[in-house]
Order: C-alpha cells, then sequence, then structure tokens
C-alpha cells in the first residue's frame, strides 16, 4: 500500500530522516518506534505532506505522492493525527469532526453526509455525537479520541496515528489500543502507529520499525524487535545494556 524509499529529509545541516527505506502491506499495523528525536513525527510530516524531503520518494498505492499538499494526498486515502490535539474550541464535538468529513472528501459532499460521517467517526471512538457537546467536556483520553474521530471521519485507507497514548492512564492506553486494533480489524485501514509506550504497542502491531537519530535501526516482527541489542541500547542506554550482560 505504501512505499517509502531512501527518504532523507534536512533541515540545513540537521538530518532528520537519513536515507529511510520501508514497506507498508495493506490492512497491518506497522509499529514505529524511537526515542525522542529520532525522526517519527518527521516521517509522518513526510508522508502526510507537511513537509517535503529532501529526496527519497512516496509511492501510494503505486502512485508518487511525493510534493503533493496535504489536503490532495488527504484525498488520496491517507489520513493523519497529532501528537498535540488541536480541536476547535468554539464548537462542538460533532462540528469539529463535520469539518474534517468536508476537508476529506475530494469531492462536494452534501451537510447531512458530513454529518452522518461525523456520528459514525464518533461512534467508533465512544465519544457523544449529540448536538452542543463542547470540547470542555473532554480530559486527555477524550482529546486523543476526538483526534482519531477527525481523522476516520475523512475516510482514510491509510491511519497515520501519532502517539494516540500520551496522557494516559494505563487502562486508558489498553482502550485506545484495542480501539485502534478494532479499526483495522472492521474497517479494514491500514494504520502506521507511532508510540512511545512498547509495551502495549507491541500487543497490537504486526510489525515494528525503529528509528534512532533519523536512521532506521531494526525492522521485523515484534518479538525480535523487543530483543535486539540495538533497540535495547536505544531505550535502556548503553550502560544498562553493559550492567545486563554483566550480570547474564
Amino acid at each position: 500500500m505504501l512505499a517509502v524509499e531512501n527518504v532523507t529529509m534536512r533541515f540545513g545541516g540537521f538530518v532528520a530522516i537519513d536515507n529511510v527505506s520501508f514497506e507498508v502491506k495493506q490492512g497491518e499495523i506497522l509499529g514505529l518506534i524511537g526515542p525522542n528525536g529520532s525522526g517519527k513525527s518527521t516521517m509522518f510530516n513526510v508522508i502526510s505532506g507537511a513537509l517535503k524531503p529532501t529526496a527519497g520518494s512516496i509511492r501510494f498505492e503505486d502512485k508518487e505522492i511525493n510534493g503533493l499538499s496535504p489536503d490532495k494526498i488527504c484525498h488520496q486515502g491517507i489520513g493523519r493525527t497529532f501528537q498535540i490535539p488541536r480541536p476547535f474550541r468554539k464548537i462542538s464535538l460533532l462540528d469539529n469532526v463535520k469539518v474534517s468529513a468536508y476537508f476529506g472528501h475530494n469531492r462536494t459532499i452534501s451537510r447531512s453526509k458530513a454529518e452522518d460521517l461525523a456520528k459514525e467517526a464518533l461512534d467508533r471512538v465512544n465519544l457523544p455525537a449529540g448536538h452542543g457537546i463542547t470540547i470542555d467536556t473532554l480530559g486527555a483520553a477524550g482529546l486523543k479520541k476526538l483526534e482519531l474521530a477527525r481523522a476516520l471521519s475523512t475516510q482514510p485507507k491509510l491511519l497515520l496515528a501519532d502517539e494516540s497514548l500520551g496522557g494516559l492512564d494505563e487502562t486508558e492506553m489498553d482502550q485506545a489500543a484495542d480501539m485502534l486494533e478494532a479499526i483495522r480489524r472492521e474497517k479494514g485501514i491500514t494504520i502506521i502507529w507511532v508510540e512511545h509506550i512498547m509495551g502495549v504497542l507491541m500487543r497490537v502491531v504486526d510489525r515494528v520499525m525503529v528509528l534512532d537519530h533519523g536512521q532506521k535501526i531494526s525492522e521485523g516482527l515484534p518479538k525480535d524487535v523487543a530483543v535486539d541489542p540495538k533497540v535495547i541500547e536505544v531505550y535502556l542506554g548503553r550502560e544498562e545494556v553493559q550492567l545486563q550482560k554483566k550480570s547474564g
């Protein structure tokens, strides 16, 4: 479904993504992990059109999308969420999602159709779809759900989920992970999921790719990536790995 080939993203002398290639198959969930500053969100920005890569190719369903604007890429069938939700606070939950439903289509849709899509998306994430319900009623988990509903209302084929667990407690994390898996299973949506919380992510994803300092350092099944020495070093630190080796 998605083929990223030799993508590099430079900001002056800083290389945020360094010649990274990977593929995503239709219907799978790919986990994208790495420490802060590893290039995860930059990769999402490049795929979704917020940034134009310095070099490389990005193909979605065999069509080159590198260089297209975010709205054009959304119309191709790629939706995304953001780490920090920024809803329109002066309008209702329903209207927030209706705006996304309008934006996400490359054709004119009726107000009633946009409302139907918005209600379906809100129901999918277990948020109320009634008129007049405001953003002020939502906590951290609710805002994450709203962000997901806005992306779903664009009817994506591929969903880029950026840190859907940030700020959630353990129960809310499990619920969010189950929700993403259900979206894949019931809606047939392919997902790339960026996350720091490895334990929750690993039980849901089919494959994992790890970035560090803009480079891909590991890719494979969750059980294999979890024991990769390079991945352990990135997450635990070099000194901790040496201690584990000595104690082992």
